[in-house]
């Protein structure tokens, strides 16, 4: 078994595949191995120089020909929702979210596949099994929590939990300077609740209550639908070949 020091970890150059956000480009990318007792710290350092988690793998691009894809971060001391923003937090105002650790159920895989069916049934995702999935929530090296949402119940106040069928779901890392949104997903029968931009507003309010600075959203690509929403929570910070800067587009 191939042993990888957390002190010097060792990078590897993927093959060039097609691109799934802008058509006719390839990628490739850059990627090395989170374990052992540095894997959090190490994933920290990362997710800060523009790389993302997924199962003990932290990657970012390296494309030959593109640099379209840009982290984004946002600033939560600064933050203030929108007129849109606070109808969708009036909304779901009865909605509760419990972060648990990152162990995976079968309710949580049987909402996954209900919305990949739904949003993203031709995606690479979209064939993902049971033990894909259990895989994806429960293969990490670093401080990840499983935030499940579910309506609020007579005894929330006291139990600080939701009560009754979970309504949405999200994989988010715990980081020393905020929260690092690996993915999440949520029941596709509620589309007037918003469901995708309340995460990221419920996340805002974590990251705000334990007094850190960031919510990590991952990778924007100007000219995407996909990742329109992204540029919406402002302020937010871009990196750039100069560092994070504020994004002003």
């Amino acid at each position: 078994m191939t042993q990888h020091s957390p002190k010097s970890p060792q990078f590897f150059l993927t093959s060039p595949s097609p691109c799934p956000y802008l058509e006719g480009q390839y990628e490739r990318k850059v990627f090395t191995h989170l374990v052992g007792e540095k894997a959090g710290e190490m994933n920290d350092l990362l997710t800060q120089g523009g790389f993302r988690r997924s199962q003990n793998i932290a990657y970012r691009p390296a494309c030959e020909t593109c640099r379209a894809c840009v982290s984004v971060r946002i600033l939560v001391d600064g933050f203030a929702p929108s007129k849109n923003m606070r109808r969708i937090l009036r909304v779901n105002d009865d909605l509760v979210g419990t972060e648990h650790k990152a162990e995976p159920t079968s309710e949580q895989y049987s909402l996954f596949r209900r919305y990949l069916d739904a949003r993203h049934k031709e995606g690479g995702m979209s064939e993902m099994t049971v033990l894909d999935y259990a895989m994806m929530v429960e293969d990490t090296h670093v401080p990840t929590a499983v935030i499940e949402y579910r309506k609020r119940g007579p005894d929330s106040f006291v139990t600080g939990r939701g009560e009754g069928p979970l309504v949405a779901v999200a994989l988010s890392d715990r980081m020393s300077d905020g929260y690092s949104m690996v993915y999440s997903f949520y029941d596709p029968d509620m589309p007037e609740r918003s469901l995708g931009t309340w995460m990221i507003l419920d996340h805002i309010s974590r990251a705000r209550a334990r007094g850190l600075p960031h919510v990590y959203l991952g990778y924007w690509v100007e000219g995407s639908r996909k990742m329109e929403y992204k540029t919406r929570f402002r302020p937010q910070e871009h990196l750039t070949s100069a560092g994070w800067e504020l994004y002003k587009g």
